[in-house]
């Protein structure tokens, strides 16, 4: 195994990749560009659509069905939650990665990788955009279920955010949040936006500013604290639709 993965920076534009490439023509990386965190796989069979399905084990855990994003170039996957799956990856060993219909006649596709620890490199891509190397919150990240919001709570007042002013006709930005006793969120981070420099992210904080969630049991408050996920949609057409999505959806177990 490499001592640490792969580093290529460029001060002019604030960047800096870290890589890890496979000699089954795929590679895994992270970046972070200003303060954007981002998470790829690259080397994908091509697909159609916003989002793609991929199922992937660490270690010795099983196989978790997860929701990725699919970039311009659809071979490529982005993560909603890339720097969590940056510091999962930093121990290296075993990992599986199942691509659902990526083989001939619809069959899934399998990969068994052998990732390369990260002894310094991915921690300074992290710090390089601020997130920090431990996050508490990350066990509840992999507690998401597919929906946007946790298990009986539903949006009092959706998240309705404006088109930044931005080059590209479409975008996303995925959010966590916490909410306090009244159903107002706080804390709110940006997990990700694509593209990067489209604006995306901080279109999607302002909308916050008068979203509410409920509690159905819970209908005078207070709220329990609970972590909030959700990925914001932008299509600039004649309107625009910036209704938050579910993060993470099942996909077939075979």
């Amino acid at each position: 195994q490499a001592q640490d993965w792969d580093v290529v920076r460029d001060p002019a534009k604030q960047s800096m990749l870290v890589f890890t490439v496979f000699d089954v023509n795929l590679s895994i990386a992270v970046r972070c560009v200003g303060q954007s965190y981002q998470a790829v796989i690259a080397g994908l069979p091509p697909i159609e659509g916003a989002t793609r399905p991929l199922g992937i084990a660490l270690g010795d855990e099983a196989v978790d069905d997860q929701t990725w994003n699919v970039a311009e170039d659809s071979r490529i996957a982005l993560s909603g939650l890339p720097a969590r799956f940056a510091r999962r990856l930093r121990e290296g060993g075993p990992m599986k990665l199942r691509i659902p219909g990526g083989a001939e006649n619809g069959r899934n596709l399998v990969y068994a990788l052998d990732l390369p620890a990260s002894g310094s490199a991915i921690d300074e891509s992290l710090a390089a955009c601020d997130r920090p190397l431990v996050d508490p919150r990350d066990a509840t990240r992999a507690a998401v279920d597919g929906a946007s919001l946790p298990s009986g709570f539903s949006w009092a007042r959706q998240p309705n955010g404006e088109y930044p002013e931005s080059r590209y006709g479409s975008g996303f930005a995925v959010l966590s949040c916490l909410n306090d006793p009244e159903g107002r969120l706080r804390d709110c981070v940006i997990e990700t936006e694509h593209p990067q420099d489209g604006g995306f992210g901080a279109a999607a904080l302002a909308s916050l500013r008068r979203a509410r969630v409920q509690a159905a049991d819970l209908p005078d408050g207070p709220l329990p604290s609970r972590l909030i996920v959700f990925r914001m949609n932008f299509i600039l057409e004649d309107g625009f639709s910036t209704v938050p999505t579910p993060l993470r959806g099942r996909v077939g177990s075979n």
